[in-house]
């Protein structure tokens, strides 16, 4: 098993469904429960030992940068990585990030979800490329994304769970792809079918804080 000692964590979108909110707040920046959403993941990150992260920035991303600085007050070391004037999904995010996420696999995290994961159980197996983890359906998106059998994902299943926006990555999955728009499913559809996607279930707290009501819901909860 392998253990990731950098992370990505995607905060370039432009959060349309959260808006009059992100007309003027980057969604990472949106808080829960005391913080915003991206610092939740900063600090957890570096609790697990995760030191190097990297942030996509496009949508308002200065005042991520502000927010964060260099990390050094979370006891970790922060980069960006641009990507304006258009974001670039989440492979086109991370193909242009590589360089600093390498060596060795990573881990990459959705900004805009809301977990208690403990990333320090991240690693991905020496005959994979990637590892993700799942969660059972919430009500908004109740037919799921992925399969999970015998610790394998699968892109078709009789059940499906959700994938959760947390994933370990070898770099070997994004290689040789051109920078640009780029979306994920079909480089994890691709290690599916070859036997390299692991995956586990995950039954903890996890939200996807797509909507105004699910953020108020996250806060009065």
């Amino acid at each position: 098993m392998l253990r990731p000692r950098a992370a990505m964590i995607l905060a370039a979108g432009r959060g349309e469904r959260m808006r009059p909110l992100t007309d003027t707040t980057p969604k990472p920046l949106l808080r829960v429960r005391g913080a915003s959403l991206i610092e939740h993941h900063v600090r957890a990150l570096a609790h697990a030992g995760i030191r190097r992260i990297t942030i996509n920035l496009c949508w308002l991303g200065d005042q991520i940068r502000a927010h964060l600085g260099d990390g050094g007050r979370y006891g970790v070391s922060i980069r960006y990585s641009e990507e304006a004037p258009a974001a670039l999904e989440a492979a086109g995010g991370i193909v242009r990030a590589l360089a600093g996420l390498q060596p060795g696999p990573f881990v990459v995290v959705n900004g805009d979800v809301y977990c208690d994961y403990p990333f320090e159980r991240l690693a991905l197996e020496a005959d994979c490329d990637a590892h993700l983890v799942l969660v059972p359906n919430p009500p908004q998106h109740p037919r799921g994304d992925f399969g999970l059998e015998q610790g394998r994902a699968l892109a078709v299943a009789p059940r499906q769970f959700t994938f959760s926006g947390i994933g370990v990555y070898s770099p070997g999955l994004f290689a040789n792809l051109a920078d640009g728009a780029r979306p994920l499913r079909p480089l994890l559809v691709g290690a599916m079918a070859a036997g390299r996607c692991s995956a586990e279930l995950y039954e903890g707290v996890w939200a996807d804080v797509g909507t105004p009501e699910r953020l108020a819901a996250l806060n009065a909860g």
